[in-house]
């Protein structure tokens, strides 16, 4: 909690409504959060038990604008008890929608009152940019958070769209509303939402950032890094973990999934400027810590309960019944999505979509056309939705997360190691390759006889070539490329015999270093070049009318 830095008597304003009074308590709107926390909780205890006697029903259109208002007396009443705050009246906004919400997330009435009420609220001092308080449950099931009077009435327009949301699809990383309420408290309105909790305190997060897409300004500002647990911004991810954090492809499949199907109610409802907050849990580093500490923190030492609510962890939100991927293999995940850094490092992330009651209106449009004169209006957080929607997705699917890079399979450097061989012709292969080579030879000496008969010199015998001798290579050599034409590799007659001709550059040269041994008898002179090209090119052409088979 922040501490006063006013005189006595006065009240120094930090940041929108939030402020510090003279004794060095947080207020908000001039209600101190103690009085403002008590409030909270006698409200919800009155407006749920109320609700309880109700029966239950279908939700019914005019049930999304029904606002039920109960006073509070500090002396107490009929129906309220009495208490040691300034008196306040406090309202409840579409009460049974929102007991639809908590059913549809498995919050059962008595669970969601020993979590807000049983014991008291605690306040989290490292607060928004918005300037809105928060706080927590004491189980971490839940977070109310102020919000402004807009966005209170935002939330109550999006209302029946966001049943029909939740009713096709409840795991969403969209935030989880399970109730809106008001304080009138010193002639204030203070209106609160109660949200399911992302980050549990129980897991220590080493790193946060809130990631838009944008560039523009996205980055801590100084003020921000000082503090204990800061919250950074697009440009810090990208220079801190510049290649990403890796998921394996199911999981990173199902992310992706998710962001682009709330990325699509966001834009149907005209909604920009949201958020993705990523919390990082490393537990190679948590390890070393703790092995450092030696073991003396109980903190670290306490295993806290599951959370109850059924989808509201990151893990639930992104997959269902797909649970604990194959990536991390961890006693308890506390519903974390396993993942890796750069450096092969086990990682649990906490990830949700915040800040999504901003609507593009008027004002936004005016914004996003003054910051475009001025910088890249691309670059920008603020922007139409379809365009936000979409640079969302892109940065968080292929900047932020990544596939895990496979490894190429055993079997499959196996297989390419035995391509060559077969294609050789060489010993070891299967015996179909090794009729195929047996087939090349055959045809190779047949035309040596015809060649021999042709030249008219029955003086010279033929040498047929052994089966096992007849491999690649000396095919290659009497039949190259110089003696293949026009034809090419694509030759009806290359296709056909198989002949390989990856001897072409040095086909001269080895028609001369080889005829005297292939086609004369010792000492005995052999046609010139030429005319061997010409003779082997119409033993080819012999070749092609032929039809082969193998």
């Amino acid at each position: 909690m922040p501490g006063g830095s006013g005189q006595p008597g006065s009240q120094t304003i930090k940041k929108g409504h939030r402020g510090v009074d003279s004794t060095g308590e947080t207020t908000y709107k001039k209600t101190t959060s103690s009085a403002l926390k008590g409030a909270i909780q006698l409200g919800i205890t009155h407006t749920v038990g109320s609700l309880s006697t109700k029966p239950e029903r279908d939700v019914l259109m005019q049930d999304f604008y029904v606002v039920e208002s109960i006073f509070f007396p500090s002396e107490g009443s009929n129906l309220t008890p009495a208490h040691h705050y300034n008196d306040f009246r406090f309202k409840t906004y579409a009460p049974v929608a929102f007991r639809y919400f908590r059913e549809l997330f498995g919050i059962r009435p008595d669970d969601y009152l020993y979590s807000l009420c049983n014991e008291p609220l605690i306040e989290l001092s490292n607060s928004g940019a918005s300037g809105s308080l928060f706080y927590v449950s004491s189980d971490d099931e839940f977070i109310i958070k102020t919000v402004q009077h807009k966005e209170a009435e935002f939330l109550q327009k999006l209302l029946p769209g966001y049943y029909m949301n939740l009713n096709q699809n409840p795991r969403t990383l969209l935030p989880k509303f399970y109730g809106l309420y008001c304080v009138q408290a010193g002639g204030k309105n203070i209106r609160i939402v109660v949200m399911n909790n992302l980050l549990p305190r129980s897991v220590k997060m080493h790193l946060k950032y809130d990631l838009k897409g944008s560039t523009y300004k996205r980055r801590a500002s100084q003020k921000e890094r000082e503090k204990v647990f800061p919250t950074y911004k697009d440009l810090d991810f990208m220079q801190d973990i510049p290649d990403g954090l890796f998921l394996d492809s199911d999981m990173y499949n199902a992310l992706c999934k998710t962001l682009q199907r709330d990325c699509l109610v966001l834009q149907s409802f005209k909604i920009m400027d949201y958020s993705l907050l990523v919390a990082i849990h490393n537990i190679d580093l948590a390890q070393r810590e703790h092995a450092m500490a030696d073991g003396t923190s109980q903190a670290d030492t306490r295993r806290p309960a599951a959370q109850k609510a059924l989808y509201s962890t990151a893990m639930e939100s992104i997959q269902g019944e797909a649970r604990r991927g194959g990536t991390i293999e961890t006693d308890d995940q506390m519903g974390g999505i396993p993942a890796r850094n750069a450096k092969g490092e086990r990682l649990l992330l906490y990830i949700g979509i915040i800040d999504v009651l901003q609507s593009y209106r008027f004002v936004k449009k005016l914004e996003h056309s003054w910051k475009a004169l001025v910088h890249d209006g691309d670059t920008v957080s603020v922007h139409r939705p379809s365009f936000y929607a979409e640079r969302f997705q892109r940065f968080m699917c292929n900047t932020a997360f990544k596939k895990i890079p496979l490894k190429p399979s055993p079997s499959k450097k196996s297989r390419s190691g035995t391509a060559v061989p077969r294609r050789s012709c060489q010993g070891g292969v299967p015996s179909q390759s090794h009729t195929s080579c047996e087939t090349k030879a055959q045809v190779t000496t047949e035309a040596d006889v015809e060649q021999g008969s042709h030249l008219g010199r029955p003086d010279l015998l033929p040498r047929t070539l052994p089966v096992d001798e007849a491999n690649s290579d000396s095919i290659a050599t009497t039949l190259s490329t110089s003696s293949l034409g026009s034809g090419g590799l694509n030759s009806p007659a290359n296709r056909s015999v198989g002949v390989q001709v990856h001897k072409a550059d040095s086909s001269a040269k080895d028609l001369t270093r080889t005829a005297p041994g292939i086609f004369l008898s010792s000492g005995s002179p052999g046609p010139s070049i030429p005319e061997r090209s010409a003779e082997l090119r119409e033993q080819l052409e012999d070749l092609q009318e032929t039809e082969i088979s193998f």
